[in-house]
């Protein structure tokens, strides 16, 4: 973490001023909404507890549906330039690594007293949407309400559930309605699923490494893969952020806007496609790329995570940048939209606590909390940290893969191509899920190929894996 410019404690004062907070805060008045009576759920990681926002839907005529997005107010609790504020602007997002959890708050906060936590009275900030029965978004609203979160769900087994395939949550059936209610926003999420990706939006299926522990011994790195249940809320997410960024923008205000450049490795994107019998424009065309990733994911799902992984190295890193009002914005290629800020995660994201001071802001008709060269600045900061965060996170998940590979030196693995520069080339394999080095046969080799390799060195502290390609 210091390695890597991130602060691994909080300060004597941040502890001090956390000491004095007694409780959740409360607030009363007109501009509060009450909407505590409505079937609000979350649905998360099975551990997680950090819990960011809830969701619940109200059916309209003519098939259209009302989505409200309820986002936790962190600021309420952490104002600007207090100790707890300095050190979320430092490291500007939550860390998660096998080992530890490096919370941009304190967990006494993130998730306790700032977390839309379960049966629980809290303050939020409720993005609304109206959603037409083909998708379009025909009415949308931000305002501050009240709210009570009714079930604390897990993707997992809201996932089995939904897909026939395990039985409902004890919360679905102890909560009168909220069966319904997740069907309906299931409904919506897929047809917003449909729209997206029409309009170009990347389907990827990505596997993040998820340590697997007996007690306190690490037995396994497995793959945390993509469900239903994750794609209603990625997708509610994702409307819910262009809401606020269009807000914004309405109010003239200016805003972090995150963006996804057009890929400069395209060229390669286009290769790999060729490879697969497909044809790809020879410039930029996020449609395109869709349209090939959805038919590669039914013709091939078991090939699809490789190629979703080559594809997210291939297009590069997202960033944070300034949008002054009337200025052409810059888009998310891998969303295909052009308005996006991040507004979702205040409990682990620093952009969405500046995002919620500045919706409040102009909720109230007051200045923006921020000039645009201190949005500017936090912008290339954030942009920075969150990339070192991947870093630690990256490091430690290696360590934790060289400790489970060091008794496998010589063994033969199927592996997948995923970075190829002057600095090296790198492999990941499926079991466990891991990345090392390619330190022999490299030559002629680029991000997506299939290759046979074998185990020939490991350094745990380090996190070191070196493999050669076999023969």
């Amino acid at each position: 973490m210091i390695e890597q410019g991130l602060e691994p404690d909080f300060s004597p004062a941040a502890l001090a001023q956390l000491q004095a907070i007694t409780g959740p805060a409360r607030e009363s008045g007109p501009q509060l909404r009450d909407l505590r009576a409505l079937l609000w759920c979350s649905i998360d990681n099975d551990d997680s507890r950090d819990l960011d926002q809830i969701s619940v839907t109200q059916p309209l005529a003519a098939g259209a549906v009302k989505i409200l997005i309820g986002i936790a107010d962190v600021d309420v609790t952490i104002p600007i330039g207090s100790p707890l504020d300095a050190h979320a602007s430092a490291n500007t997002t939550s860390v998660y690594t096998a080992a530890r959890i490096f919370p941009m708050l304190p967990e006494r906060l993130s998730t306790d007293l700032t977390c839309l936590a379960e049966d629980q009275e809290r303050l939020s900030m409720v993005i609304e949407m109206t959603i037409a029965a083909d998708g379009s978004v025909t009415a949308s609203d931000v305002y501050r309400a009240l709210v009570v979160n009714r079930a604390k769900l897990a993707y997992n087994s809201v996932a089995a559930w939904l897909d026939g395939k395990g039985p409902a949550p004890p919360r679905v059936t102890s909560v009168a309605g909220m069966d319904q209610q997740l069907r309906i926003q299931d409904g919506v999420a897929q047809v917003l699923k449909r729209v997206r990706q029409a309009q170009g939006s990347l389907g990827l299926t990505t596997l993040e490494p998820q340590a697997v522990f007996e007690d306190t011994a690490l037995v396994d790195l497995t793959a945390d893969e993509d469900n239903r249940a994750k794609e209603l809320i990625e997708y509610f997410m994702i409307a819910a952020n262009g809401v606020v960024a269009r807000f914004l923008e309405s109010k003239g205000s200016s805003s972090l806007r995150r963006v996804l450049r057009a890929p400069e490795r395209w060229s390669r994107i286009v290769e790999l496609a060729k490879r697969l019998g497909e044809t790809l424009p020879g410039a930029p065309d996020a449609r395109a790329l869709s349209a090939f990733l959805v038919k590669r994911q039914q013709a091939a799902p078991a090939q699809f995570p490789d190629l979703s992984l080559s594809v997210v190295k291939l297009l590069g890193a997202g960033e944070y940048v300034l949008k002054q009002p009337g200025l052409k914005a810059e888009g998310h290629f891998g969303l295909a939209v052009d308005d996006y800020t991040h507004a979702t995660a205040p409990n682990r994201r620093f952009p969405d606590v500046l995002t919620q001071r500045l919706v409040k802001a102009a909720l109230a008709g007051r200045p923006a909390p921020y000039k645009d060269d201190e949005l500017r600045t936090l912008a290339a900061h954030c942009t920075a940290q969150e990339g070192n965060a991947a870093k630690v996170e990256r490091q430690i998940a290696k360590s934790a893969a060289a400790l489970l590979l060091e008794s496998r030196i010589g063994q033969q693995f199927d592996a997948v191509v995923t970075g190829a520069s002057d600095k090296g080339t790198w492999v990941r394999i499926r079991q466990p899920l891991a990345e090392g080095r390619l330190v022999k046969g490299f030559q002629g080799l680029d991000v997506g190929d299939a290759v046979r390799v074998q185990l020939t060195h490991t350094d745990v502290q380090r996190g070191f894996i070196d493999f050669a390609r076999s023969s």
